[in-house]
């Protein structure tokens, strides 16, 4: 038995805030880029520049995919 809003996997769970979920994982990814190249003696400042453009991408793709499923559910 399935429901519309968890499709084939009811057993399967939402968030109900996933902007936030997205942004915490994203941003913890940037981080740990930050890290390793201060770990491995890297260029700090593009390690920065690349985590933040990265964090910046994977946000909007984040904002473009979910909006992309509202779109969905009102038709």
């Amino acid at each position: 038995m399935s429901s519309k809003t968890n499709g084939r996997d009811p057993a399967r769970r939402t968030s109900k805030r996933p902007y936030r979920d997205s942004a915490l994982i994203y941003g913890a990814f940037a981080v740990i880029v930050i890290i390793a190249a201060v770990l491995t003696g890297g260029r700090v400042l593009w390690a920065a520049v690349l985590a933040v453009g990265a964090f910046m991408f994977a946000m909007f793709w984040t904002w473009r995919s979910l909006r992309g499923r509202e779109g969905q559910r009102r038709r």
